[in-house]
């Protein structure tokens, strides 16, 4: 209350036999504010999102979403400097989740305040924040934009965390560690060259490549291939998640593919890698920072 902060927990906690407005006022009647100022904050958080229809109804009445809304609208009209969500949409199932963020978010342009919201999920981290603190193990993994920690992650927990599906990883051997390009050598013997500082590398160290499941190319574009099986294909509608079995690789490697991609599993096919496209870890996991530039996307 005196560094004003307005939060927002997973549970509702609202009171049952209370209406929505005045579950929304009950804060402010406790603090002894006006009840012409009451109103109007109740009013106007009511319009904001969207609960206008519903300010005389009891939260047994209510859906999971309008009771989170209700629970965050209690704390808009308290007009807090900073907004706490901690899992607010937890409670909540997939369809509703993904409306409830596109509310929050709406809401934060509008109001443009400061709202920091914690989260296990790390879509709506990425779908969310201008700014995401990764917190792993008590400690500040990385610090950046969305964006900025997709590609350009610091370390392969980062990696592994941010972006659906999983970052595919493979084990490699540095052969020459350069300041631009760094050659390492697949577990089919093939040599890469990974754009990346690999200078905190030496030859012969074991480090792990990471590719998204959207940077495999076509084989002609490809520095090295893989022959892989098509063990499944999720086909999602707009898109397929193709998953390849690669002799020698314990962990199946996912794609990224069009829809429409015309897939049979058991088909052996060729997956392309291009260095340019690839992460580069140590041993320990940390980055060799990348030697690429992603258009809107700063390191």
């Amino acid at each position: 209350q005196e560094r004003d902060i307005g939060m927002v927990f997973q549970s509702y906690a609202l009171y049952p036999h209370m209406s929505v407005a005045e579950n929304m006022a009950f804060g402010l009647k406790l603090a002894r504010t006006d009840k012409a100022e009451i109103r109007r904050r109740v009013q106007h958080a009511a319009e904001m999102l969207h609960l206008t229809e519903l300010l005389e109804r009891k939260p047994k009445d209510l859906s999971g979403g309008q009771r989170q809304r209700v629970a965050i609208g209690r704390t808009l009209v308290k007009e807090p400097a900073v907004f706490l969500f901690d899992e607010p949409l937890s409670n909540l199932d997939a369809a509703l989740r993904v409306d409830m963020r596109i509310q929050i978010a709406a809401l934060h342009k509008r109001l443009n305040a400061t709202m920091i919201y914690v989260t296990h999920d790390q879509v709506e981290a990425m779908t969310l924040a201008d700014r995401i603190v990764l917190l792993s193990k008590g400690r500040i993994a990385q610090v950046g934009a969305p964006l900025s920690l997709y590609h350009f992650p610091n370390t392969l927990e980062v990696a592994e965390f941010i972006g659906s599906p999983r970052i595919n990883t493979l084990p490699v051997t540095v052969v020459d560690p350069g300041q631009h390009h760094t050659l390492v050598r697949l577990h089919t013997g093939d040599s890469l060259a990974v754009a990346v500082n690999g200078q905190q590398l030496k030859a012969g160290d074991q480090a792990t490549l990471g590719l998204r499941a959207e940077d495999f190319v076509a084989p002609e574009q490809a520095d090295a291939t893989l022959d892989a099986t098509l063990m499944v294909a999720e086909k999602l509608g707009y898109e397929t998640l193709a998953h390849w079995q690669v002799a020698g690789l314990d962990t199946p490697l996912t794609q990224r593919l069009d829809g429409l991609a015309r897939l049979v599993e058991g088909q052996t096919s060729p997956l392309g890698i291009n260095g340019q496209r690839c992460h580069l870890f140590d041993a320990q996991g940390d980055a060799c920072p990348r030697q690429v530039t992603v258009d809107g996307v700063s390191q």
